[in-house]
């Protein structure tokens, strides 16, 4: 049976898959779930909780080149981090307009304002430019780990590195953060950008000095076009958002990163005080990379949930279908563009929902019409712009309290009304802060039905 054809075997036979199929907004809960120390062992051979601190180090070596090249990280140190904010009034705005109840605090991670780069991308996607320098700089003894880091903003750093190409596939902000950081460094950079990227991203890497390639045709066959030209080269290296693992590490890195951010507040993740996580998902590198992090430290007292388009919800059938990345949004008839650009992949990351399989917890999809309305809210309650596609996560606490399985979920973890009500929910922002201003002019002013 093909998988087309077995996705219509499903659209025939389960409420949810007709659902999808119909584009309508659904909550599909993981019943592959499993509490953590079941899965701990299995994880850790894949990723380590080394491996995660050994990126960190990383990302401390090269701090002081980062402070250097990058005023704006100075306040903390040259590290790329964003603020986590409490937004009490989004939260009053989200529950009068859309009648819901959200227990607990309602905060957002900011990685939308995060430096250089201005999306969740310049975690993972910076990490692994600088990974790959330095493994170039230690191979050709241009540096050690004991120097200051502070070297790789030389000349002759830069003459090196232009000797070497990177090269990625990218609906967009992934090839915003490789862009200018491989550019920044001295390095030739391709980044194969598909049909939905928006053209404000195309021109900004432009301008940086990035070749950019453009596809008629979506996200995966960027994808698979760069890898195919970066093989033939080489001196070039591909970042590859489906399966790479540096990425993975460098969006796991926040977990403990945050958890400083809710120490700071006073806020507690233990039994009695749950952790719940909405993160806007594509391919699912950077929230697949986020969700392992935060389940590595909080173990069962977090639990995360992506958000994705109803056009693409990718990642939930690669899980549903136990199908993982043969799947398309395509054999479901999900064939229309999506103003949610960042989140447009037709098929997931077979690494991701594979390491992701047994700590996901479900997954909630949302149309684009009110992705703007989102927008706007947060706009007009607490000033923060974000693109449309981070405010998918917003659709989560909406109805967190409204779907069934939803309700089902929360009782079988023990997640009761008085555990919500001591609970913290984040929404993750996952991109925004480089959008021009005429760009949110047009946005603020997009309205779908």
């Amino acid at each position: 049976m093909s998988i087309k054809e077995y996705a219509q075997k499903l659209i025939d036979s389960d409420p949810l898959f007709k659902d999808i199929a119909d584009q309508k907004e659904t909550v599909w809960i993981n019943s592959k779930y499993l509490p953590f120390d079941m899965v701990d062992a299995v994880c850790q051979l894949v990723v380590s909780d080394e491996d995660i601190a050994d990126a960190e180090r990383r990302l401390h070596r090269f701090a002081p080149y980062i402070k250097k090249c990058f005023p704006e990280t100075a306040e903390d140190g040259g590290l790329i981090e964003s603020p986590l904010r409490e937004i009490d009034a989004m939260k009053k705005a989200l529950e009068e307009t859309y009648d819901a109840e959200i227990p607990g605090r309602l905060l957002l991670k900011m990685d939308s304002h995060l430096p250089i780069a201005g999306s969740v991308k310049a975690r993972g996607g910076i990490y692994e430019v600088l990974k790959h320098a330095e493994d170039l700089a230690l191979e050709h003894g241009m540096i050690t780990e004991d120097d200051n880091y502070e070297r790789f903003a030389d000349d002759d750093m830069k003459e090196f590195f232009h000797k070497f190409t990177v090269q990625v596939g990218s609906t967009g902000n992934l090839g915003l953060s490789i862009g200018i950081m491989s550019a920044f460094l001295g390095f030739k950079v391709k980044v194969h950008m598909s049909a939905d990227a928006r053209q404000w991203k195309k021109d900004m890497l432009r301008s940086k000095g990035v070749d950019v390639i453009e596809y008629e045709d979506d996200y995966s066959a960027a994808v698979s076009e760069g890898r195919r030209q970066s093989d033939l080269d080489p001196t070039s290296y591909f970042v590859d958002d489906e399966y790479s693992v540096p990425l993975f590490l460098g969006y796991a890195v926040a977990a403990g990163r945050t958890k400083k951010q809710l120490d700071s507040m006073g806020i507690s993740v233990d039994e009695d005080h749950p952790l719940i996580l909405y993160v806007p998902c594509g391919v699912g590198g950077a929230p697949g990379g986020v969700c392992y992090g935060f389940k590595r430290l909080f173990g069962d007292n977090v639990h995360v949930f992506f958000c994705e388009p109803t056009l693409f919800p990718s990642v939930l059938l690669g899980m549903a279908t136990d199908r993982y990345n043969e799947v398309s949004v395509n054999d479901f008839g999900l064939n229309e563009m999506s103003a949610a650009d960042g989140l447009a992949c037709a098929s997931p990351s077979g690494f991701v929902v594979r390491i992701d399989r047994n700590l996901l917890s479900g997954d909630f999809t949302v149309k684009d019409a009110i992705l703007f309305d989102y927008m706007r809210m947060l706009k007009n309650t607490e000033d923060i712009f974000i693109e449309p596609s981070s405010c998918a996560a917003f659709t989560a606490p909406v109805n967190l309290l409204k779907y069934e399985g939803m309700k089902a979920y929360l009782e079988k973890q023990g997640l009761t009304a008085e555990k919500l009500a001591n609970s913290a929910q984040i929404c993750w922002a996952t991109g925004g802060r480089l959008v021009p201003d005429e760009i949110w002019d047009k946005y603020m002013n997009t309205y779908m039905e």
